[in-house]
C-alpha cells in the first residue's frame, strides 16, 4: 500500500504537475496514541505492560520473542516536526522520517523499567509474532535535503508516553 502510494504520487506528478511530498514514517509513537487493543507499536505495548505489572502486582512481564530484535521509535514530536519541514521544502523524493537511536525491545524495556522505577521478570513468548529481526531509518538523504533529523532521545520520549498511558489506565481502569 506504501509503495502504491508513493508510485501514485509519482506518477500524478509526472502526468498532472501535481506537487507532491512522501514522508516515510517509522515506528511513530507517544502520547494520544493507540496503547491496548493489539494494534498498538512495541513502545505504547512496553509501557502499558510494565504499568499493568505495577498495578497487579504480578512483578513480570510478557515479551513476544527473544527481546533481542532491534527497531527504531520516533517520537510524534519529531514526526511532525519532519512532516512540516518537508512540506515546506522543494523536495520531490521520499524521505525518511524516523529516528535512527536503534535500540533492541530488551532495551526497550530497560528504559521502561527505569522511568517506572521498577524491575520486573521477564518472560520470553518465543511462538509470538516478533516481526522482522532488525530495522532503522536511515536519516542520510533527510539530513541532505532538509538539514535536519529526529532529536528526541527516546529516553525522553518514552517518559512521556509512559506517565500519559499511566494516568489513561488508572483514571479509566487498569486494562
Amino acid at each position: 500500500e506504501k509503495l502504491f502510494s508513493e508510485r501514485m504520487c509519482r506518477h500524478f506528478s509526472e502526468d498532472f504537475g501535481l506537487v507532491s511530498r512522501v514522508a516515510r514514517y517509522h515506528n511513530v509513537y507517544g502520547p494520544h496514541g493507540t496503547y491496548d487493543g493489539g494494534r498498538e507499536k512495541a513502545p505504547a505495548a512496553v509501557c502499558r505492560k510494565v504499568i499493568a505489572a505495577e498495578l497487579s502486582g504480578s512483578g513480570e512481564i510478557g515479551i513476544w520473542g527473544d527481546g533481542e530484535q532491534t527497531r527504531s521509535f520516533t517520537f510524534i514530536d519529531d514526526c511532525l516536526e519532519g512532516t512540516l519541514r518537508l512540506m515546506a521544502s522543494e523536495v520531490d523524493e521520499p524521505l525518511n522520517v524516523g529516528s535512527d537511536q536503534l535500540v533492541t525491545i530488551n532495551q526497550l524495556v530497560d528504559i521502561v523499567e527505569r522511568v517506572a522505577g521498577v524491575s520486573l521478570k521477564r518472560r520470553y513468548k518465543l511462538d509470538a509474532p516478533k516481526g522482522v529481526r532488525g530495522r532503522n531509518s536511515d536519516n542520510t538523504l533527510i539530513k541532505a535535503r532538509l538539514n535536519w533529523a529526529p532529536s528526541i532521545r527516546l529516553e525522553d520520549g518514552m517518559r512521556q508516553t509512559y506517565e500519559w498511558i499511566r494516568r489513561e489506565m488508572t483514571t479509566t481502569g487498569a486494562r
